[in-house]
């Protein structure tokens, strides 16, 4: 990410938490290019290009009445939703190419003693990431505004093990997750330290598809645990993969996004990106099915 669309991103941002927190205001495109300092020319454009449509065509992929009506029609499985989504291109699911390999009781328990982690800073779609990997796959990914802090997060989740700040081939595939184009992705494997029921729980949220949306309630019924919701929550709560493992598309029953360990904001701007890019997929679908 270059400086330049990095401010740009940040400008987005500002404007997305304006607007979530003066929706029922309906602010108009003229305040909310005022709010970032933009006229709203520039702020129209700058917004389309990144997000591909309009600023108020956005807003109604980031607003309640939009997730309790991707909810509602939801109706199958989550894994059922997963293999007959049929999106081509960017639609591929994360399940068909992700997977996860538990750490062993060993590793768990020592607290990464003996591992040796690779990490590095790399500027994505939605800011600043650490990610990190052990030779068999990634173990961390997560969002930060500062790097000391990151590192701070990345150590406290594995305090024995040994660091090093490198960047290896298992990274550089995995951010391929953040490139529209996700054909040229090798099967991306996570190395992570977590319980069973935590394993299964990440394992769940792999399978809600590109543009979707699922709540803990549904969560914990996909996993046979239809009474452990507040369980279920906690385990997405301590997901350390972010946006790969997508924690960001369970929100609750009411619609209401509810939080998010890199940010409200930012959940907000991943979930209204994503149902951007699948409305624009199904555009050129169509396109390409009447040619």
């Amino acid at each position: 990410m270059s400086e330049q669309e990095h401010i740009n991103y940040n400008r987005i941002a500002e404007a997305i938490h304006y607007i979530a927190h003066n929706y029922t205001e309906q602010p108009t495109l003229d305040e909310i290019a005022k709010k970032v300092h933009l006229s709203p020319y520039h702020f129209q454009r700058i917004f389309t290009d990144w997000a591909g449509i309009s600023p108020k065509k956005f807003l109604q992929y980031t607003s309640v009445q939009h997730a309790k009506k991707i909810l509602h029609n939801t109706q199958a499985t989550l894994f059922d939703t997963a293999y007959e989504t049929g999106l081509s291109g960017t639609g591929r699911l994360h399940d068909l190419f992700v997977k996860i390999e538990g750490m062993t009781p060993g590793e768990y328990k020592n607290k990464g003693k003996n591992l040796f982690i690779n990490y590095s800073y790399v500027d994505v779609l939605f800011g600043r990431i650490l990610i990190a990997s052990t030779p068999i796959g990634i173990c961390y990914m997560g969002f930060s505004d500062t790097e000391n802090d990151a590192f701070l997060e990345l150590e406290k989740r594995f305090p024995n093990a040994s660091f090093n700040q490198a960047t290896d081939s298992i990274q550089q595939n995995a951010l391929q997750i953040y490139k529209q184009d996700w054909s040229k992705i090798n099967q991306i494997k996570l190395h992570l330290k977590g319980t069973d029921f935590q394993l299964k729980v990440w394992e769940t949220l792999l399978k809600i598809p590109l543009g979707n949306l699922s709540t803990y309630g549904a969560i914990a019924k996909e996993i046979q645990k239809p009474k452990a919701s507040r369980a279920v929550g906690t385990a997405i709560g301590s997901n350390p993969i972010a946006f790969l493992i997508p924690c960001h598309r369970v929100i609750q029953s009411t619609g209401l996004f509810g939080g998010y360990m890199w940010g409200t904001t930012r959940k907000t701007v991943i979930i209204g990106w994503e149902a951007s890019r699948v409305d624009i997929m199904m555009k050129n679908d169509n396109e390409e099915y009447q040619d």
